[in-house]
């Protein structure tokens, strides 16, 4: 680990590359047992989504039960990543990722074995909050433990390219666990869990104590941001049913930002901030967070449509919906492969900005898509979507921790990691409230098409958007972009 008593794992000199940039058996264990974890929390969410069908026949739920066995775990993993972040960099990151890692195997064992609906909400709430301090901690265990340049890009190409995999493959590995036993959906990730916990004992390094654990901890900012970023997520779930409890909508917004207003007076106090506010003002990462969340929005309500669309327009069964995404996977082989590359030659801007150019030409090849359309005309849009994933996923995760220091690389992570989640949020919502509305009451197949085709411009939209506030980036010099232009003497890929 890369602390001020431990050099970086296989340390790169500035300027050099060849051997020094290669990583030592020893780093490649830590890194595979931290990837380990990333795909672990992909697949979780992934295999529950399909799942959903059965636990509400066999427990006997509601609609309104089921979508908060989702939501609680988004509410968890939303509201308290930025804390998650933060808490890795001052009371030690290897710390804070078994102890989480710990708690993910209780609780998600917790939830094979509920009877009732509240069981499984406080389950998945739990395993949310676990998430959300793993995260931040696994990504700034790279990003403290390789050195800065092509040793840490490729590393955390390596790491992006497995957390889109396990989304992927999650949801074929849900619909065949479902077929089986859905209880097996959460005792799946327990046995894995429990053999990544043993591996990071072995493998990830002490970090001894964080520079600055002693200055205190900032007990009001941490409840302050806390509580507005669990309001402003409750808020977003809400929005999924714009017709009812409008209400309780608006009084958690108001919550959410009235809170988020008074956190920069409590932090300005503070004599040991929870956040440090000069970060914030940065733009190269104000516009790798914004990007990202636009990016993760687009995603996550376009494949929220494509299932509904197979399962409920054209009756595929879950295993049949969940094979249809599998051909974007393929961002698991060229996110470590082809994307480093991309970045050496041309820069994090330009390739992020490729990458978000297909997800918008993906999404706008869906959108003719009609009652009769075999795999084959799905399929391009599967194909570049995964294409798309691998260029914008790893280098938005690399511009969202770049020139960040050492002390700060857990808020950095915390900080990318809530705007990736409340994108998700952001993006299932807006897509839910379209397809709602466009639909109507007539409750005809001709309809549920129209909802359906009306709500793909929400993903196309909120890609187009991301493609822009990433591109603002090109107009600075060299030194203000998400990462310096190639061929300069700092990391050329930044």
């Amino acid at each position: 680990m890369s602390t001020p008593s431990s050099p970086p794992l296989s340390p790169a000199p500035a300027g050099h590359t060849g051997r020094a940039d290669r990583m030592s058996g020893r780093a490649w264990g830590m890194l595979f047992v931290l990837c380990g974890a990333i795909f672990l929390e992909g697949i979780d969410v992934a295999m529950l989504n399909v799942a959903l069908p059965a636990i509400r026949s066999d427990l006997g739920l509601s609609t309104g039960s089921l979508s908060w066995v989702m939501s609680s775990y988004v509410l968890g993993y939303g509201g308290f990543m930025l804390l998650g972040g933060r808490a890795a960099d001052l009371l030690g990151r290897r710390r804070m990722f078994l102890l989480w890692l710990g708690v993910f195997v209780v609780f998600s064992g917790l939830g094979g074995f509920a009877t009732e609906e509240w069981v499984l909400v406080v389950a998945r709430f739990v395993t949310g909050v676990a998430s959300a301090f793993m995260a931040p901690a696994g990504l700034s265990i790279i990003t403290t433990g390789f050195a800065e340049g092509p040793q840490r890009n490729r590393a955390l190409l390596v790491y992006a390219g497995t957390a889109s995999a396990g989304f992927s493959l999650g949801l074929v590995v849900g619909g065949l666990l479902a077929a089986i036993n859905w209880r097996w959906v959460f005792f799946a990730p327990v046995i894995m869990a429990s053999l990544i916990l043993v591996a990071a004992l072995v493998l990830i390094p002490d970090d001894g104590r964080p520079r600055g654990s002693a200055r205190g901890f900032d007990l009001a900012g941490t409840v302050t941001v806390t509580g507005a970023m669990l309001a402003l997520v409750f808020g977003v779930v809400r929005l999924e049913d714009p017709a009812t409890g409008w209400g309780w909508t608006v009084a958690a917004f108001a919550a959410g930002f009235a809170l988020l207003a008074v956190f920069p007076a409590i932090e300005r106090r503070s004599a040991a901030p929870l956040v440090r506010l000069g970060l914030l003002r940065s733009g190269p990462l104000v516009r790798a967070n914004l990007g990202f969340l636009l990016f993760s929005g687009s995603f996550f309500g376009f494949q929220f449509l494509v299932v509904l669309y197979l399962q409920e327009l054209r009756g595929w069964s879950s295993l049949q919906a969940a094979l249809a995404l599998l051909a974007i996977s393929i961002d698991a082989v060229l996110a470590p492969t082809l994307t480093p590359r991309l970045v050496n030659r041309f820069g994090n801007v330009r390739v992020i900005l490729c990458g978000l150019f297909l997800a918008a030409v993906a999404y706008l090849l869906f959108l003719p898509v009609g009652l009769d359309w075999t795999y084959a005309a799905m399929f391009p849009t599967m194909i570049i979507l995964g294409l798309a994933f691998s260029l914008a996923y790893g280098p938005f995760t690399i511009a969202g921790t770049d020139g960040v220091s050492e002390d700060e690389q857990g808020l950095a992570g915390g900080l990318l990691y809530t705007s990736f989640q409340f994108g998700a949020a952001l993006g299932l919502a807006a897509a839910t409230a379209v397809n709602v509305a466009a639909t109507g009451a007539g409750g005809s197949t001709a309809a549920a098409l129209d909802g359906f085709r009306a709500a793909l411009f929400v993903p196309a939209a909120m890609a187009v958007a991301a493609a822009v506030v990433t591109a603002s980036g090109l107009r600075r010099r060299a030194g203000t972009l998400l990462g310096p232009r190639p061929g300069s003497p700092a990391t050329e890929t930044r």
